[in-house]
């Protein structure tokens, strides 16, 4: 007989509630079977810590006297470009947004040392930062130029909201040139001389809950630090790939767009990354609790590094080129390990994820829970699966006439 998450969330107003990682859960459902720890588990917290390009920030930076209108003109904080077409005083912060006098790739490979993410690092970290804008002017907002030093204090509001974080399964990237390349996959030396991957593999929140039966929209997570939502599913969505029997992805899949306060976040877990010759990110921590309602997200939970598996993909021609073929498989148990067989060559492997922080956060959302600090939500919708006839549609490039 299956759980509700009412019944959950009740346990855990009385203390009641039995909550595990997901890796402890791995343990339990071999020990004890998916039926059993059904049972004896409420909830598995998960957890993940790496780069997530696609994340940012809208602040609202309030009226001035006289007033000034952001909207339609150039406003940088810390010499770091923002997106000012939303509203008069709303402006969104990108995690790769550069500023204009970085040289970017001019002096190869460029060093990208300060971009968006490093500026919501440091509103996070309740440092000063440099606020210019220049606008034309209106009858009703008169400024045309506004410089100043604000805080996270200083700002009405300021909400992370990433559109794409959490993807479920990620490419391994080698290069099978002869020469070195810098991609957002860091740098990766020629002739298969590394391997490296992104994601905290059995901790890792959707390959927990592969067919997104308890994660969807209004889910309440761990986010920065502090509390946030899933509010939609993330852009590149992509539920119809081939999965393994236990319904994990063999390539990447789905994704989630989070939001949350950014007052109650901590640099501890948002951190500004500079990646040599590619740009500027942020990496973004995540923990997304997993009610146990049944046997069958039991077996889901637990799920172990040696039973998902990823594929390898060259990043010098195949990815550039949108090349679909792989060059292997490895399981996140072999990734881990420090090598891996790829051309019957052994290759040195590194993730620019943190499974010791992922570990952390799972770890600090169990806290949460066992304390009485934090309860689950329903989704009030589910993320749409392959059976839903959701399908995923990249963007077709046209050729420009006389371009590149």
């Amino acid at each position: 007989m299956g759980k509700t998450i009412a019944e959950i969330n009740e346990k855990i107003k009385k203390g009641e509630a039995v909550v595990v990682t997901a890796e402890e859960m791995i343990d339990i459902v071999k020990e004890k079977g998916s039926e059993t720890a059904a049972q004896d588990v409420d909830v598995v917290t998960t957890g993940t810590f790496g780069p997530m390009c696609s994340s940012g920030a809208y602040l609202n930076l309030g009226h001035t006297s006289p007033k000034f209108k952001f909207g339609g003109g150039r406003t940088t904080l810390n010499g770091i470009e923002v997106y000012t077409g939303l509203a008069a005083v709303d402006i969104y912060l990108g995690a790769t947004a550069l500023s204009e006098d970085d040289p970017k790739n001019k002096v190869y490979p460029g060093k990208f040392k300060y971009g968006g993410g490093h500026v919501i690092q440091d509103l996070v970290e309740g440092k000063d930062i440099e606020l210019e804008a220049t606008s034309y002017g209106t009858d009703c907002y008169p400024g045309k130029r506004l410089n100043n030093i604000i805080n996270l204090n200083d700002i009405n509001e300021a909400v992370l909201f990433n559109p794409r974080n959490l993807y479920q399964n990620y490419n391994v990237a080698v290069n099978l040139s002869d020469k070195v390349i810098y991609t957002y996959m860091g740098t990766l030396k020629p002739n298969l001389g590394n391997a490296n991957y992104c994601s905290a593999g059995q901790l890792s929140p959707l390959l927990n809950d592969p067919y997104y039966r308890t994660i969807g929209i209004g889910t309440k997570i761990f986010l920065g630090g502090g509390v946030g939502f899933v509010s939609w599913w993330g852009t590149q969505h992509n539920p119809g790939v081939k999965r393994a029997d236990n319904g994990t992805p063999l390539t990447p899949s789905g994704t989630a767009a989070v939001i949350g306060d950014l007052k109650r976040m901590s640099g501890e877990w948002l951190k500004g990354v500079s990646f040599l010759g590619y740009g500027a990110t942020l990496s973004v921590g995540i923990g997304v609790p997993i009610p146990i309602l049944d046997e069958d997200m039991a077996k889901f939970t637990g799920v172990s590094d040696e039973d998902i598996s990823t594929s390898i993909v060259d990043y010098s021609k195949a990815y550039p080129e949108g090349i679909s073929e792989s060059v292997g498989r490895a399981t996140y148990a072999e990734l881990k390990s420090g090598k891996i067989i790829i051309k019957d060559k052994e290759v040195i492997t590194a993730g620019i994820s943190s499974y010791y922080k992922a570990k952390e956060i799972a770890e600090e959302l169990k806290t949460w829970i066992k304390k009485g600090d934090f309860f689950l939500t329903e989704p009030v919708a589910q993320f749409p699966d392959a059976e839903s006839g959701y399908k995923f549609k990249p963007m077709k490039m046209r050729k420009l006439k006389g371009g590149e």
